[in-house]
């Protein structure tokens, strides 16, 4: 069976709390974008794991889809399988990538095993595996908190709108990322400044992670000016990674400069 684990940005993130147990609070909107992972789990005589596309840093057999897998397996006596990931999406992007693996991963083998796992029961095994992770169970626009794990319906949708997602060759680690913010109290709720015209969130939405990353690496400020400058609506980077994103009203001619860069752009 074959799954295409897609990429998600974040429309704001305010961080609002540092947690007792060592994660932080966030208040964002997740919307899943069609760029996507590709992930093949097949019946084999032994279990592995092969990779190919985007090299994934660190011991392999620690990667977000075996333990998706083992996490099962402690639970299922799964059989074993051959799991083949094909990466596309990059590396410390803030696009969720490999919290969609392994959410797929999940979601793949309860079906392919019909273990009869409930989207909930799917949730719960997700969460132990990311904060992120959760969130591609469903996979469609939901309003995040606590620590980006618990959902609230929202009415949000960018169809029709043409999205550009810029990655410029850098990653950035979440542990990077939190190094630099100071949790906050906003004044006003993302949840409600979400619900005014898009054309408004240029003004009052914005990524806690953007003060501190864009002073330590200048090109993902000078990246969201341009994409404002080319006729974004509203422009920020997502999550806690380099991916910095556009929504325009319609497709954009990018300048050539960008070719130096992993550009993506898709009406949505």
């Amino acid at each position: 069976m074959v799954f295409f684990p897609n990429a998600k940005i974040n429309i704001g993130l305010q961080i609002t709390a540092k947690r007792p147990d060592g994660f932080h609070n966030l208040e964002s909107c997740f919307y899943p974008v069609p760029l996507n992972d590709l992930l093949e789990i097949i019946p084999a005589s032994e279990t592995s794991f092969t990779l190919g596309g985007v090299a994934i840093p660190g011991d392999i057999s620690s990667n977000l889809c075996v333990r998706a897998y083992e996490r099962l397996k402690q639970d299922f006596g799964l059989p074993p399988v051959r799991i083949h990931l094909h990466k596309l999406i990059p590396i410390g992007a803030g696009l969720g990538g490999g919290s969609a693996d392994a959410a797929f991963t999940l979601r793949l083998l309860n079906e392919q095993f019909m273990l009869g796992l409930s989207v909930e029961q799917l949730e719960n095994y997700a969460r132990e595996l990311g904060s992120d992770c959760a969130f591609f169970i469903q996979n469609r626009p939901m309003y995040c908190f606590e620590k980006g794990d618990q959902f609230a319906e929202i009415e949000v949708s960018l169809n029709g709108y043409t999205l550009v997602l810029i990655y410029p060759n850098l990653a950035i680690s979440t542990a990077e990322a939190y190094a630099g913010v100071r949790p906050h109290q906003p004044a006003a709720s993302l949840r409600a400044l979400l619900q005014a015209p898009l054309e408004t969130w240029k003004d009052t939405i914005q990524n806690d992670f953007e003060k501190s990353l864009f002073s330590k690496y200048p090109i993902l400020g000078s990246l969201k000016q341009e994409l404002y400058d080319l006729g974004a609506l509203y422009a920020s980077m997502s999550g806690s990674g380099s991916t910095i994103y556009g929504i325009f009203a319609q497709p954009v001619e990018l300048p050539a400069h960008f070719d130096t860069y992993q550009v993506w752009q898709k009406t949505l």
